[in-house]
This record gives structure tokens, C-alpha cells and sequence, in this order.
């Protein structure tokens, strides 16, 4: 197996992947990628997962557009420069008025899960300030991403 199948083995279940660059500038005084860098990272998915979507911008005809709730992140190994780490982004739960990513950040260097996180995504009511519905074709859109979960990876660059 190369590097690239087994890269692509890791991600098998996260159907919006992008490819990040780790910087120096990411490293902290430890000598590694500092924490907060890792919700760049899964912030980087989040944004593709959403274009995929068709969520570019709160919808002018309602004001409605997704918010951050929550995030969690479980590091698994150090990651340094020189690497690139590619990053997917999945659908989990979808509620009334919110739904799960999930994410995974991939180490080319060393072929391993560097981090798995998670976040909670609100649908919002920009005009009204208050949680709102997810709308009908955006649930849509959710469960058909999460069903594709598994059937093979498109890579958003």
C-alpha cells in the first residue's frame, strides 16, 4: 500500500477533504504544531463541507446561515514541518435546528491520524438572533453528504 492508499484508507468515511500545508509559523515553543492550529485545520474542512453545501453565505431570503456551537479536538501525534496533513470533513447527527461535523487531519509524513475532532453547527436566524429550523433543502443536502460517507473521497483544493 502507498502513502497516498493509505492516506486515503484513513479518510475512507469523510467525503470533503482538503489539503493543508503545515507552516513553520504553525509550530509553537514545543517544537510542534501548536493546538489551536488543528481547529484552523478542521475550520479549513468546515468551510469546504460548506461549499460542497451550497452554503457560500447566509441566505438573503431569510437570514438563515449556519453558526458555531462547539468544537473538540483529540490529538493523536505531534505534527511538524515539514508535512502536509490532509484534513476531512464529515456529517454525523442532524437535529431540528443543528447538526455534527466531524473531522479528521491525516499526517502525510508519517501515514497516521494526527487528530480527530468535532463540532456543533447551529442553523441561525441572522435577522431575528435566534436559533432557527434547518431549512428543508439543507437537510437534504446534509443526509445525501452524510450517505456518501464511506463511497470515496472528492478533494476540495
Amino acid at each position: 500500500m502507498t502513502d497516498l492508499d493509505q492516506i486515503a484508507e484513513l479518510l475512507s468515511d469523510f467525503p470533503v477533504t482538503v489539503e493543508v500545508p503545515v507552516a513553520w509559523g504553525d509550530m509553537d515553543a514545543m517544537g510542534h504544531v501548536n493546538n489551536v492550529v488543528y481547529f484552523r485545520y478542521f475550520e479549513t474542512a468546515r468551510i469546504e463541507c460548506f461549499a460542497e453545501l451550497g452554503l457560500g453565505s447566509i441566505s438573503e431570503s431569510d437570514g438563515v446561515g449556519p453558526i458555531l456551537h462547539s468544537a473538540s479536538c483529540r490529538f493523536r501525534i505531534p505534527l511538524t514541518h515539514p508535512d502536509t496533513v490532509t484534513v476531512g470533513a464529515r456529517i454525523g447527527d442532524v437535529g431540528e435546528d443543528r447538526f455534527v461535523m466531524h473531522y479528521r487531519a491525516v499526517s502525510h509524513r508519517h501515514g497516521a491520524v494526527a487528530a480527530d475532532g468535532e463540532s456543533l453547527i447551529v442553523t441561525f436566524s441572522y435577522a431575528n438572533a435566534t436559533k432557527a429550523p434547518v431549512p428543508e433543502q439543507l437537510r437534504e443536502h446534509l443526509l445525501a453528504l452524510r450517505a456518501s460517507a464511506g463511497s470515496g473521497s472528492r478533494s476540495g483544493e
